[in-house]
């Protein structure tokens, strides 16, 4: 255990977002999310939801300030009924560490995983909330 650092960053993910540099992104997945078969990295962790997740990785993550858009959610197919609450949960998450005002992007959900097959690394998650996916934008430390 360290100071300073929330207990449900693991050792590897810790690694990662260290080795992460500006502009890298990350992919935050969902369980139904092909994460295995996308990854560069693959980072697991079952069990634990996004939204805890990203309140502890914005502790220590900055997101891009030189992009308009740094942080992506995978749209909603058109003509599914499913809602998305959980995006409002992210961006209250955001707004507790920096501004999320403007910051999140929509993506079909096909061009998502294009990009995130690019991503530096996908957290296979066990978060059970549909259309959950999300990736961000590394910036810099100030």
């Amino acid at each position: 255990m360290l100071k300073g650092i929330p207990a449900i960053i693991s050792p590897e993910l810790l690694k990662v977002l260290m080795e992460m540099g500006h502009s890298d992104e990350i992919v935050f997945a969902d369980g139904n999310f092909p994460a295995a078969s996308h990854a560069q990295r693959l980072i697991r962790a079952d069990g634990h939801s996004i939204p805890d997740l990203l309140d502890a990785v914005m502790q220590v993550f900055p997101l891009d300030q030189y992009v308009d858009q740094p942080a992506a959610l995978m749209a909603v197919t058109p003509g599914d009924p499913i809602a998305t609450p959980i995006w409002d949960e992210y961006k209250a998450i955001v707004d507790k560490h920096e501004s999320s005002e403007g910051k999140f992007e929509e993506m079909e959900r096909f061009a998502f995983y294009e990009r995130a097959k690019k991503a530096y690394a996908i957290v296979a998650t066990g978060e059970k909330a549909l259309y959950a996916n999300l990736i961000l934008k590394k910036g810099v430390v100030k």
